[in-house]
């Protein structure tokens, strides 16, 4: 269990594009305010806020719960730095000064004992897989939201202004990257777990995630030129379901109450976009009925879809985002099957442990309880 090269230019861009998705989404609300948008410019800031505000609170709460750990007392200035939404951007300071140290410098120096080293990497570690965490809960409460609303305000006008656009790309980009990047760490981060290891594997879980996603958010904004009464109520039936699915499993990845709670409403709202075993466990046939529901559902949005009059939409536009919504669900089936069946860590050899990676497989982390594919 090493903290690599590779894993500091992940960390690197996972900052860079952090910090773009806030100045894009500041940049679009403040063009739409300029423009008399102002329920697009509300809707935007809106998203980004509620995004920042809860990952701010999962990252104060896991300062407390560390500092807590090391037994000491938690200090007033963490608390002011995650109100002024700073929290993330310290703990990608720290992450990135001590992985530079570590993937550059300290694998260098042979004069290091290897207990010393187990202890620097395993650290380093643990920091870049919060930060995935984090990533992960700002991509899905935040980043799809804002594609949606994008690509909403863009088919419906015709055309986009160059942050509009930006906006869309750089959603894109973080949920791809933050996605495949929270993989990577959860697995490198938990020693009983095989790695997501080698670039098929990799790319497979990427294409079958962003085509399954792709899919539901042009279908999503189908229904939104429909109805958004009914958008909004089939979303917030979906944000129930994965909920009380989330209850159900009795999740354990916080420590207190109130977060365990805030929790569950986070995985209600990541199981709208897309699917992630909550707990750990066998979830063959959850995961078979959840993509069948998604089907079926994608199919009764372009039913209604058609059965409407194409004057409410650019019949220009129509039959490109109805194939596309089709050929890339298509295809996300098609490769999660692959994945699945072929590249998946756990269809790999058992995982061995050499010195590095320590005796123990277990370890009394929250990553263990945290979301697994």
């Amino acid at each position: 269990m090493k903290y690599t090269k590779c894993n500091f230019m992940m960390s690197v861009f996972g900052i860079i594009i952090y910090i773009t998705d806030l100045i894009v989404d500041i940049c679009v609300s403040v063009r739409f305010f300029h423009e008399g948008q102002y329920v697009s410019g509300i809707l935007t800031l809106s998203f980004m806020l509620f995004g920042t505000l809860v990952v701010q609170c999962f990252s104060y709460s896991w300062y407390k719960a560390d500092l807590k750990k090391t037994g000491q007392e938690s200090e007033h200035c963490f608390l002011l730095l995650h109100c002024l939404q700073g929290g993330v951007f310290v703990r990608y300071w720290f992450a990135l000064k001590k992985g530079y140290h570590v993937a550059f410098k300290y694998s260098s120096n042979t004069n290091n004992f290897m207990e010393e080293q187990i202890d620097t990497h395993k650290e380093i570690i643990d920091r870049v897989t919060d930060l995935s965490m984090l990533r992960l809960f700002e991509t899905y409460l935040e980043g799809c939201p804002q594609l949606v609303l994008q690509l909403y305000i863009f088919l419906k006008h015709g055309e986009a202004n160059f942050f509009q656009y930006a906006a869309i790309m750089v959603s894109c980009c973080a949920i791809s990257g933050s996605t495949v990047d929270f993989q990577i760490a959860l697995r490198k981060s938990l020693p009983d777990k095989n790695l997501l290891k080698g670039v098929y594997p990799r790319v497979t879980y990427l294409i079958y995630k962003v085509f399954t996603l792709l899919s539901w958010t042009l279908s999503v904004v189908l229904l939104l030129f429909v109805n958004v009464n009914i958008a909004l109520f089939l979303l917030l039936f979906l944000w129930l379901v994965g909920l009380i699915w989330a209850f159900k499993n009795q999740t354990k990845f916080c420590n207190s109450r109130s977060m365990e709670y805030l929790y569950r409403i986070v995985v209600g709202f990541i199981l709208v976009f897309t699917f992630f075993n909550i707990k750990g466990q066998n979830t063959k046939c959850p995961m078979s009925c959840y993509y069948i529901v998604r089907v079926l559902a994608t199919v009764g949005i372009l039913i209604v879809f058609w059965a409407y009059p194409l004057s409410i939409f650019s019949s220009d536009y129509f039959i490109p985002i109805s194939v596309t919504i089709v050929l890339t669900l298509l295809l996300g089936i098609i490769f999660l099957i692959v994945y699945y069946g072929i590249c998946h860590p756990n269809r790999s050899e058992e995982t061995k442990y050499d010195e590095t990676d320590g005796k123990s497989a277990q370890r009394d982390c929250r990553m263990r309880y945290f979301l697994m594919e």
